[in-house]
């Protein structure tokens, strides 16, 4: 907020550049039956972990189109990565995001995580309506004035 309290944009413009890292992750929970269709490809709607991971690389490009006030970045690299969970209960979502700047990628890999999930709920809900997306979180960040982040401070 500004000294009249209306929000603006941070201003970044004296910041140093530098290389910044944020990693971000988040679950769509399943029935053994939904994860199969989605391991095989047999959904009615195809590789739905591949057009998830597209769909994440593609929303971590536009996160300042969907976060008020969040800066344009020019990304050096988005990678979305879609696995099983080891526990067989559904899908882990991962994204990295990189650039070389003045303010960090934290946003950029939450909404691509969180993008990734909602597409893989698009895709899958089908076969069932009541699966769970949850712990939207960030892993780690690097980079900046403020140093490195992980949970716990380590």
């Amino acid at each position: 907020m500004d000294a009249d309290g209306r929000a603006r944009m941070v201003d970044v413009s004296g910041k140093a550049d530098t290389a910044r890292t944020a990693v971000a992750e988040g679950r769509v929970r399943m029935s053994p039956a939904t994860l199969t269709l989605a391991l095989t490809g047999g959904g009615a709607k195809g590789d739905v972990r591949a057009v998830a991971e597209i769909a994440g690389v593609m929303a971590a490009k536009r996160t300042s189109d969907l976060i008020p006030m969040c800066h344009p970045l020019a990304l050096s690299s988005a990678k979305v990565a879609v696995t099983p969970l080891d526990d067989g209960t559904g899908l882990l979502v991962t994204a990295t995001v990189r650039t070389t700047g003045p303010t960090g990628v934290e946003m950029e890999a939450l909404t691509a995580v969180s993008v990734a999930c909602l597409t893989l709920y698009d895709m899958l809900k089908a076969a069932e309506k009541g699966m769970v997306i949850e712990g939207v979180r960030l892993l780690s960040k690097t980079g900046g004035k403020s140093g490195d982040w992980t949970p716990g401070g380590a």
